[in-house]
């Protein structure tokens, strides 16, 4: 779980972005605080590397797809954030700063015991704040099943546990078993 790395020291965006060049541990920056990333388990790792590979051989070379370490930044009237999500997808050629993507189309998050409470509401509430975002994926790794949340139909969750996973954002299918390929659960 996220936890403040310091709660009483704001930091402006600036400082933040210029931190992050530096330092070893990944922060998410929230409104002047900062949170320190915890690590990925190998299923984690495995199911978000399947999904980058995949959207990164077959997506035109307009769109670019990073794993892990490009940050999606969020700003409206009242917040500023920055959070690291497990794959974006960005196909906006106005949108190529160099640490951070402003216009995501597609979003994915494999969700993990500890930070599923944030992926699932605080993250998922904030992602839908861009408008380019068309949508946003929660993948399992405790067993088969993705969840597909469009903004074409309101954010209403969609469930998938077999068969292919149809992107619409990126026009794009890709199997259940790509995304769990050799994922383990003996």
């Amino acid at each position: 779980m996220n936890t403040p790395a310091q709660q009483s020291n704001f930091i402006s965006a600036q400082e933040y972005l210029e931190g992050e060049e530096y330092t070893q541990t990944r922060h998410e920056y929230i409104n002047g605080a900062i949170y320190a990333m915890g690590g990925a388990s190998d299923k984690h790792g495995l199911i978000a590397g399947n999904v980058s590979a995949v959207l990164n051989i077959r997506l035109p070379e307009s769109c670019q797809v990073f794993q892990s370490d490009m940050k999606t930044h969020i700003k409206t009237q009242t917040q500023e954030i920055f959070y690291y999500p497990d794959v974006l997808v960005s196909c906006a050629q106005d949108d190529r700063e160099t640490y951070y993507r402003n216009k995501p189309t597609l979003i994915v998050e494999v969700l993990s015991p500890s930070t599923e409470r944030l992926d699932r509401y605080e993250k998922f509430f904030n992602y839908q704040s861009l408008d380019s975002l068309q949508e946003y994926l929660l993948i399992e790794q405790r067993y088969r099943l993705v969840e597909i949340y469009r903004r074409s139909k309101k954010w209403q969750r969609e469930i998938v546990n077999e068969g292919v996973v149809q992107l619409e954002s990126v026009r794009l299918a890709i199997s259940m078993d790509e995304i769990y390929r050799r994922v383990n659960w003996d």
